[in-house]
């Protein structure tokens, strides 16, 4: 049995770091989606009761699916003279508004600092802006929907 190592950082909320797949499944692109200000990923399991009348009135609950989503706040970004956002943004806010395979973003995302943390995944984007006063920076509530597994990755920033 290995000794703990004493622990004396805290982890701060913006360890997270979310990439884009701007390539494709055989040759991917990764890509950092700039300007995330809130990332809350969630993976809840589906319970189901598997009591019986063998449990001594103990009740029973069996795992049967998975789920996992991102909610995601990112401040937009622009290049005012070429007329454009960032290509990776535009590539969640299209996906949106699209069906089929096309609906689908390939995403990373993985603990900034290199530590063991990371995954990757398919999801489904709804694409909100904010709004706000006049003063607010623009800023879009972006939710990814897991369509499929969600796979624990080797951190590609660990070593870095």
């Amino acid at each position: 049995m290995s000794t703990p190592v004493p622990t004396n950082e805290n982890e701060l909320a913006r360890e997270w770091r979310l990439e884009v797949n701007m390539g494709t499944d055989e040759v991917p692109d990764w890509q950092l989606c700039p300007g995330v200000r809130e990332f809350q990923p969630s993976a809840e399991p589906n319970i189901e009761d598997s009591s019986d009348y063998d449990s001594d009135g103990w009740a029973g609950n069996t795992k049967t699916a998975q789920a996992w989503e991102l909610a995601v706040t990112i401040r937009r970004k622009a290049n005012k003279a070429a007329k454009v956002y960032s290509p990776v943004h535009e590539a969640i806010r299209l996906a949106s508004d699209a069906y089929g395979e096309a609906n689908l973003v390939h995403l990373r995302w993985m603990n900034r600092e290199g530590l063991p943390e990371a995954y990757e995944g398919k999801a489904i984007p709804t694409w909100a802006p904010a709004g706000g006063e006049y003063s607010a920076l623009g800023e879009v509530e972006v939710t990814f929907t897991g369509d499929g597994p969600r796979l624990v990755i080797d951190n590609p920033l660990a070593g870095s």
